[in-house]
């Protein structure tokens, strides 16, 4: 093969390495479509502390409902049978524990409830507005959203 014939091959090669390489410089954005008759609306936005853990094991109802708490309020002692995730929206919630702890959870704020029978809880409205709270409960496929239950030996109730 002659020289001429060589540096031939040899071009042709550069152009085609140097258009694959232009190719790769491409950022992939430009091949994405943009999207179209589309919203979205904040209702609540938390800060969780770094434990979100969510499992599920079977088929699961998802639901997510506004809850408000009017001053003076409670929930009553109860659990859910599956986990919820909670941001408040405004107030500061109150939960007393199955141990007889108390977590404040003011507004812009989220927090994790597990579930089952060993996570008691009373959430109480102790200030003057109204708490208001988006919660997402993952339960059981047909499960309530939450059980009631005895108030524990420490709440003295």
């Amino acid at each position: 093969m002659g020289i001429s014939k060589r540096r031939g091959r040899i071009r042709k090669a550069a152009v085609v390495a140097s258009g694959v390489a232009a190719l790769g410089l491409v950022p992939s954005a430009a091949l994405a479509t943009p999207g179209s008759g589309v919203s979205g609306t904040v209702l609540a936005k938390g800060t969780s502390d770094g434990t979100l853990t969510v499992k599920a094991k079977g088929r699961t109802d998802v639901v997510v409902r506004t809850i408000t708490v009017q001053p003076g309020g409670s929930t009553g002692w109860h659990y859910h049978p599956g986990q919820l995730i909670a941001v408040v929206q405004s107030g500061a919630l109150t939960r007393t524990l199955d141990d007889c702890s108390v977590e404040v959870t003011p507004a812009g704020k989220s927090f994790i409830e597990p579930s089952g029978r060993h996570h008691v809880h009373i959430g109480r409205n102790l200030g003057t507005e109204p708490v208001v709270l988006y919660a997402t409960y993952m339960v059981p496929e047909g499960a309530p959203l939450s059980v009631d239950a005895e108030a524990p030996d420490c709440a003295g109730e």
